[in-house]
């Protein structure tokens, strides 16, 4: 496959199917993602007996990349395996856990986004989405939430500068989550000390965030 994009620096060639690994990894990239598409890819490749590798040129001279695959693979017998069951949500959690919970989440993807709202707003939450931090400073001005769930890494304003500018703004009283593919324990941390209360790593567990949701927002007020 050959495309005309923004090509590969030399440099990061011998890297560009690593796991987690992009050539701007600052939490204010431009562009999104998490750094797995590729290694999913050569994941998949030597699953068959394959190989895959890529070629560039150069910034913005486009890449190529080659995949070849044996002619006489066996295919998997898969008649017998078992299915894959997603982990169910704990129905003590209950459709009105987060009722009438006022969230926010900032997230520069829309997918994530979206998910994130639909997970929320299934458990009874009144969900407000913002694609940036600035966006959601503005939205901060109008309306109060009663825990705020963010990314780390977005475009101009990251995660941990957003938070500051938040407990800034609100004395420091609003629950927070950071919600990140940054899972090492250092990340916890960093995100801990910049000012949020819980740490939940990306893919997000539905149960595990319902019940830290509900565990930061306790102590509010019942109407």
């Amino acid at each position: 496959m050959k495309d005309q994009g923004r090509g590969i620096q030399p440099d990061f060639l011998p890297h560009v199917f690593d796991r987690f690994r992009q050539a701007d990894s600052t939490t204010t990239r431009r562009y999104g993602g998490l750094g797995l598409g590729l290694a999913i890819v050569r994941h998949l490749v030597e699953l068959h007996g394959g190989t895959v590798k890529a070629d560039s040129d150069g910034q913005d001279r486009g890449a190529v990349f080659t995949v070849s695959l044996p002619f006489n693979t066996e295919i998997a017998d898969l008649t017998d395996s078992e299915p894959v069951v997603a982990r169910p949500i704990d129905p003590n959690l209950g459709k009105s856990a987060l009722r009438n919970v006022k969230a926010l989440i900032v997230d520069d993807e829309q997918d994530a986004r979206e998910l994130m709202q639909r997970i929320l707003s299934g458990h009874g939450a009144d969900v407000r989405v913002a694609a940036s931090a600035t966006a959601a400073l503005q939205v901060l001005e109008l309306w109060q939430p009663e825990v705020l769930l963010s990314d780390i890494s977005m475009p101009e304003v990251d995660g941990y500068s957003f938070i500051g500018q938040v407990r800034q703004r609100t004395n420091g009283k609003m629950p927070a989550i950071a919600l990140t593919a940054n899972a090492r324990l250092e990340d916890r941390d960093k995100a801990l000390a910049a000012g949020y209360q819980s740490h939940l790593p990306k893919p997000v567990d539905e149960s595990l965030l319902i019940l830290t949701i509900a565990g930061l927002i306790s102590d509010r007020d019942e109407p």
